[in-house]
């Protein structure tokens, strides 16, 4: 099995999702090669696979880059 086929099969998989609404979905897979995948409604545009370090790292990186450019960005306001 090519890692193709392993990627499509875990996305497939839906015990790799979160239960619930197809819009609020998180996606967990150490399988998965793809650090973004696909939402499960692809013309959604794509969602980070949070089985991967990489993934785990650009949800850290919303969560404390982009607060933090916003407060840096007030701070050189003040001046």
């Amino acid at each position: 099995m090519t890692q193709d086929e392993i990627n499509k099969a875990e996305w497939e998989n839906p015990a790799n999702w979160t239960k619930g609404s197809k819009l609020m979905c998180i996606y967990f897979s150490q399988k998965d090669s793809r650090t973004w995948v696909p939402k499960r409604m692809p013309w959604m545009g794509s969602t980070i696979n949070l089985g991967k370090p990489a993934g785990v790292a650009w949800l850290m990186g919303f969560l404390v880059g982009i607060p933090a450019l916003i407060i840096f960005s007030m701070l050189l306001s003040l001046k």
